[in-house]
């Protein structure tokens, strides 16, 4: 059945979709805000058509034109976090099948929760502002009047004029560039894309012309961070899930494929090495979430949920084990992909509801439906917690790990000399995030172990992020105090929220420095992207009224 709706959304996609977006950006870093215009070219999908909603987010909407006739507008009541619906009403009746383009004249707001501003003294040259965009999952409408869905896909072309000095990168071809006409002090870059593409992956960075965009290797080995966002290019850009609550269609088969691809890279032992770890972090979702929370669900009710307050790895790991799950009752990992590509051709440039791929699957795997018929469907999707079945995953890389963990844990602090650097000479990369991830798992080990940890294996010499964070707050979780101002530095350097969040709370829950972790976070929200800011701002109970 058709999904007509999003929770996450002020605009009614049963009347009308959005086929195309012509932007025009005037992106001013003194005042923070882009001046812009958007037409858009609506498809309309009833008779009688005489208006539409479109999402807004802290938008100054001056100007609204349908087919270049003045169109009346409001806006309606904000809502917490969906925003405002913009409700237009056009001078004229429209049928089914009929287009009509919609201009909207408008401004950003500087805190404009799609955008992040740094100043100079932010960037590593300290020369020139920069800016980036970050959309996912409901922000796009703070920067475009839209149908903030990832039901929606489009092509867009866009113009953006920026100081002369600054080059602009979107998500799409560059089309050319030139001065600006009206100000010779800026230039204007053009993009086309000609794939629709979902509202969601609608990107903006305007930096220095020799400043490279950020390293995307922040939180993983390269390799696995690479195959995780080309992965993504198939599930996530081409196939993409209708609503919210089906996220984990995009993430579980990006996390399968991501995997898949370190199989073939690696062995099928680092493929299950990797899923070990993978349901040791949806352990800890849900154990931070609570084994009843309903956002612990592969398929959560978003009504009146913010997504980036369900955000979490329950999407990526509950979603990768059912397609594990899957997969060895099926026959395996080649016949299973047989179906991960059958399902990627069917479905491309469209969006899909959970309903949609498990019809698929029962019409792909035909001639095994008693055996999907025998899956606990009900307890997979719509039941919080973990998972009905847990795999049985080939242990040989974790064994190392797992022994390791148990020696420091078992140990009397009179036997610590027993512990020395050859600990970590077999251990891989991966293996020692592992050992990291274990311990964290564990009661907070004594002070004197994690001090005598230090000693030998100099963990604090170590710059893989992964790792860094996770032995900071197991230094933070023992209470060394000389880990603190590490672990805050390492929560405001880098904008990861994956990192942010957690070290901040690790401090936090450390009643002596409880007030230093705010005073160091509010010190630096500013710096941080909206959404981080604000998702911190709850962890620490600080007023998210104060905007950044």
């Amino acid at each position: 059945m058709a999904i007509s709706t999003d929770p996450c959304s002020f605009s009614s996609f049963s009347k009308c979709v959005t086929k195309h977006l012509n932007l025009t950006y005037h992106v001013d870093f003194d005042s923070h805000v882009i001046k812009a215009k958007v037409a858009l070219t609506v498809e309309v999908l009833v008779d009688n058509f005489t208006s539409l909603t479109l999402d807004t987010k802290d938008l100054k909407v001056s100007k609204v034109t349908a087919n270049g006739q003045a169109a009346k507008f409001t806006l309606g009541p904000k809502h917490s976090f969906m925003g405002t619906p913009l409700e237009i009403t056009l001078p004229f009746d429209l049928s089914r099948g009929q287009h009509v383009i919609v201009e909207v004249t408008y401004e950003t707001a500087p805190s404009a929760s799609a955008l992040q501003w740094l100043t100079p003294e932010q960037t590593a040259g300290k020369k020139h502002p920069y800016l980036f965009s970050q959309c996912q999952a409901t922000h796009c409408r703070s920067m475009v009047p839209c149908q903030d869905t990832p039901a929606m896909k489009h092509t867009y072309y866009a113009q953006v004029s920026v100081p002369k000095e600054l080059v602009a990168v979107m998500s799409a071809v560059r089309d050319g560039q030139e001065p600006d006409p009206q100000d010779s002090s800026r230039a204007i870059y053009r993009f086309r894309q000609p794939v629709s593409v979902s509202i969601l992956y609608h990107f903006l960075s305007i930096s220095p012309s020799n400043h490279p965009l950020s390293s995307i290797a922040g939180d993983r080995s390269l390799s696995n961070v690479i195959a995780h966002e080309i992965s993504h290019s198939w599930t996530g850009n081409l196939v993409t899930n209708k609503t919210w609550e089906h996220f984990w269609l995009n993430e579980g088969h990006t996390v399968y494929l991501e995997r898949m691809i370190g199989r073939s890279m690696e062995s099928e032992q680092f493929r299950q090495f990797k899923a070990m770890g993978g349901w040791k972090d949806l352990q800890e979702s849900v154990n931070t979430f609570g084994a009843n929370n309903p956002l612990t669900n592969l398929v959560p009710n978003m009504n009146e949920v913010d997504p980036d307050d369900a955000f979490s790895s329950v999407p990526y790991e509950k979603g990768f084990a059912l397609l594990y799950h899957l997969e060895e009752l099926m026959g395996g990992p080649e016949v299973f992909m047989g179906f991960v590509k059958s399902y990627i051709q069917m479905f491309a440039y469209s969006s899909v509801t959970t309903e949609e791929w498990k019809k698929y699957l029962f019409t792909y795997f035909k001639n095994k439906v008693d055996i999907l018929n025998k899956v606990d469907w009900n307890a997979w999707m719509h039941t919080p917690g973990m998972p009905p079945v847990k795999p049985q995953y080939d242990t040989t890389m974790a064994d190392a790990c797992i022994a390791l963990c148990k020696r420091w844990v078992k140990t009397k602090e009179g036997d610590l000399g027993n512990f020395s650097e050859v600990d970590m000479k077999t251990l891989s990369t991966h293996q020692l995030i592992e050992f990291l991830s274990l311990l964290l798992q564990e009661d907070p080990l004594p002070l004197s172990h994690v001090k005598r940890m230090q000693e030998v294996y100099r963990l604090n010499a170590l710059n893989n992020a992964e790792i860094r964070f996770r032995w900071l707050r197991l230094c933070v979780k023992s209470k060394w105090e000389d880990a603190v101002p590490m672990a805050l530095k390492m929560a405001t350097e880098q904008g990861r929220m994956k990192f942010t969040r957690p070290l901040f709370k690790e401090v936090y829950n450390f009643d002596k420095y409880r007030e230093e972790a705010v005073r160091v976070f509010i010190a630096h929200r500013a710096a941080m992207h909206p959404v981080t800011s604000n998702l911190v701002a709850k962890d620490l109970k600080v007023d998210t009224g104060k905007s950044t």
